[in-house]
């Protein structure tokens, strides 16, 4: 896992990492176009991780902190690169970069449906609240 570097998005990744996404991440969200991502740089350019292998994106977590909590969205990992340390090596950073802005605990955003991603959920560390649902209300129509 040396050759495996992580870095914060800068605005030239843009479009890279949506097309990333496209080919890497389960499902889609209302905020996966290019304003919605600059936004999130905008507002905390450390948030969006990358993981880069031989110069090519192998994987992206977002990790944002809101002074409360701290919220981890898109680990998305390419089939590429899975199984070998990327989602370790995102979530490590992730958690440092909490750690160090005073968050006290993670949570992530994930799909039900995503069996493999449970399986790296789990293995970091991170256990279901069955307790809790999402609820959502779209701001534009």
């Amino acid at each position: 896992m040396n050759d495996l570097r992580i870095r914060t998005a800068a605005p030239a990744d843009l479009d890279t990492v949506l097309a990333f996404w496209k080919e890497a991440a389960e499902g889609t969200s209302i905020s996966d176009d290019r304003a919605g991502v600059a936004r999130l740089l905008d507002r905390d350019p450390e948030s969006l991780l990358l993981a880069e292998r031989d110069g090519a994106l192998a994987g992206t977590v977002i990790a944002g902190f809101d002074g409360w909590r701290c919220h981890l969205y898109r680990l998305a990992v390419h089939p590429g690169h899975r199984r070998r340390g990327v989602a370790t090596a995102l979530l490590t950073a992730a958690e440092e970069r909490f750690a160090a802005l005073g968050g006290r605990r993670g949570d992530a955003m994930v799909l039900n449906e995503n069996e493999p991603a449970h399986h790296a959920w789990s293995a970091a560390g991170y256990e279901p609240q069955p307790q809790w649902s999402r609820w959502v209300k779209p701001l534009r129509r």
